[in-house]
């Protein structure tokens, strides 16, 4: 699939302002929210509609927060980043994986290991967007699901082009057609969950499809 993707999308969509090492970039640790309180709770509400307790929880390009209900107990869950000092002040993680996704896009857990992948206002940063999702595909058990939230607030020079030209709707279905081009997904379901004051908040959501 990697291989592929200028045959699939556009390499110019995933070009970026800023080209420099994403080591670099995200060497400093950032303890910021992105979204405001009000998005931050919807979210959070999501996830505790669609990730059941006691699930083994992959929290991808996450950072010192989950969002994840503090109510709820998982059974594991392992936080993919970019810094590590964020990710070790991030209380819900029972393990932290550091890795660039746009150099090295397959997860390095075998196959099956997750009932639930997440990836909360961050998916405009891969340039590798295909690769990476059928590796959290392949992680992902039989039925276990994928979601994915957007906001419109960004890093904008670490953005991919494709993702400046287009509103909100039209990036959630851009993700969407990052589920459909990678394959083996269920037909993915875009949500409209932006609280009635505050930042907008849009989840793509499919299902491992297939054994």
């Amino acid at each position: 699939m990697g291989n592929d993707l200028a045959d699939v999308l556009p390499a110019r969509f995933f070009t970026r302002a800023d080209e420099s090492s994403d080591e670099s970039f995200y060497a400093g640790p950032r303890f910021v929210t992105h979204i405001d309180d009000s998005t931050i709770a919807a979210l959070t509400e999501a996830y505790r509609e669609v990730v059941p307790a006691g699930a083994r929880v992959l929290d991808l390009m996450s950072s010192w927060i989950s969002h994840l209900p503090p109510d709820v107990s998982y059974a594991h869950v392992a936080g993919h980043g970019m810094n590590g000092e964020e990710l070790a002040r991030n209380p819900r993680l029972t393990e932290t994986l550091v890795q660039d996704l746009n150099r090295e896009p397959e997860l390095p857990w075998p196959g099956g290991s997750f009932d639930a992948a997440l990836c909360a206002v961050s998916i405009q940063y891969l340039t590798r967007p295909l690769e990476v999702f059928c590796s959290v595909r392949r992680v992902l058990a039989p039925g276990g699901s994928f979601l994915v939230a957007i906001s419109h607030r960004m890093f904008p020079t670490k953005a991919v082009a494709i993702w400046h030209a287009l509103d909100v709707a039209d990036r959630a279905r851009l993700v969407g057609s990052y589920f459909r081009l990678s394959g083996g997904w269920t037909v993915p379901s875009i949500v409209d969950r932006s609280p009635a004051v505050g930042d907008p908040l849009l989840l793509i959501v499919a299902g491992r499809d297939g054994p």
